[in-house]
């Protein structure tokens, strides 16, 4: 049972669902939405996908967004931040199409901001809730980022890489203005930090994802944490300067 200050948080909030080629997961995903998140909108922002992903999501009751081109997850998230802000939601929570983040564990996110304790939440898999396994290699680079990311903001993250995250008014305003686009769960919070906003995690169940693959791995693997830890070490991700 929803508490009522959370119930009336959802009718004030923007569900946004970033999906490229998530066909097979999407109603899954947005039905979950819908029974666990009552009153929200539900914005599924297909990102140039070559699938069914659009089709599915409108049969499933959500606003689509369909981009032209394939921007990437920071332009995916982006426009529905953009979305968020130009309709005047209180709330945007954002939760991957990949069927990965449990609507049902967005309220533990909305009591977070509700409590005026921070302007950003992000649901950790590795806070003692669920028994997530990441594959160890992935798991290693993780907790690499989680060292440079808490260096760098000063406060300790555990799960820099989850995208299962709610934000405020506030923190909608200026991701919907700037936000990383290359791999931007890492770069955001730093972003976010720089300006003044309060980033806090709590901990939440999360699944394998239903199908595919990360985007990262092989080589990519390899590119992203040069790159993120050259930005990271230097101080300039997501337009965050020293």
């Amino acid at each position: 049972m929803l508490a009522p200050d959370v119930r009336d948080a959802y009718s004030r909030s923007c569900v946004v669902v970033p999906a490229y080629n998530e066909g097979p997961s999407i109603e899954k995903v947005i039905v979950g939405i819908h029974e666990h998140m009552p009153g929200a909108a539900v914005v599924v922002v297909n990102d140039g996908s070559s699938d069914d992903t659009e089709a599915r999501a409108r049969a499933a009751g959500a606003l689509v967004l369909s981009l032209a081109l394939n921007l990437g997850i920071g332009g995916a998230v982006q426009t529905g931040y953009k979305y968020a802000m130009a309709q005047g939601f209180s709330y945007a929570i954002q939760i991957d199409g990949d069927g990965q983040h449990e609507p049902s564990e967005a309220h533990h996110l909305l009591e977070q901001l509700l409590a005026g304790e921070a302007d950003i939440v992000i649901g950790s898999r590795w806070l003692g809730r669920g028994n997530y396994v990441a594959p160890r290699n992935r798991r290693y680079g993780m907790k690499f980022l989680e060292s440079l990311v808490s260096f760098r903001a000063g406060t300790r993250f555990t799960d820099t890489t989850s995208g299962f995250r709610a934000l405020n008014r506030r923190a909608i305003s200026l991701f919907a203005e700037h936000y990383p686009t290359d791999y931007p769960e890492v770069e955001s919070i730093l972003l976010a930090r720089h300006h003044g906003l309060e980033v806090r995690e709590v901990p939440v169940v999360m699944k394998a994802r239903e199908h595919g693959h990360s985007s990262i791995r092989g080589l990519k693997t390899l590119y992203f944490m040069v790159r993120i830890t050259i930005a990271l070490l230097l101080g300039v991700v997501g337009g965050e300067n020293s």
